[in-house]
């Protein structure tokens, strides 16, 4: 019995102090890797978007979306799908899911009928107003977190990564 608690005593002599918190975890060279901190910061970064588009019900995909048809009114699906490097087949299900909330129309092209061009209804168009506030809020959100100056200077070479090119 003795022994029993000479072990308990000394098991709470080493056991961190409940109130301190949990220890810190060493992340070792995941914290230089590029992409295990540029996934971190995505994480991040769409949690607040989550929260931001929450009233609107829309995901970051579908903001991109809606925002270059806004900005390519009658872009081929597949044009639109291929620029923002999302496969057909889940785009197809978005366009239809926007469409079912009446945001997109589908409209084919005057030279080829089997191409359909893509426009944004007039509750669409009323909607991307509340959007873009919406996402310059969150932007805003984004700065101040790293500051004036890291924030724009990350675009260029985030730029480079994402696009293979100079973006000037």
């Amino acid at each position: 019995m003795d022994k029993v608690l000479k072990q308990r005593a000394k098991a709470t002599e080493c056991a961190p102090p409940r109130d301190a918190g949990p220890s810190p975890v060493d992340y070792g060279p995941l914290k230089q890797r590029l992409g295990y901190v540029l996934r971190r910061a995505q994480v991040a970064v769409f949690q607040d978007f989550f929260e931001a588009f929450s009233e609107h019900d829309l995901r970051p995909a579908q903001y991109s979306v809606l925002t270059l048809i806004e900005h390519n009114p009658g872009l081929p699906q597949g044009r639109v799908a291929e620029a923002l490097g999302i496969q057909k087949t889940n785009f197809v299900a978005m366009i239809g899911a926007l469409k079912d909330r009446d945001l997109v129309r589908r409209e084919p092209s005057k030279q080829d009928r089997r191409i359909h061009g893509l426009f944004l209804t007039r509750k669409g168009e009323t909607l991307m107003v509340k959007l873009h506030k919406s996402a310059q809020d969150h932007e805003m959100r984004i700065l101040k977190r790293i500051g004036e100056s890291a924030y724009h200077e990350l675009f260029s070479p985030l730029e480079l990564v994402a696009f293979g090119k100079d973006p000037g």
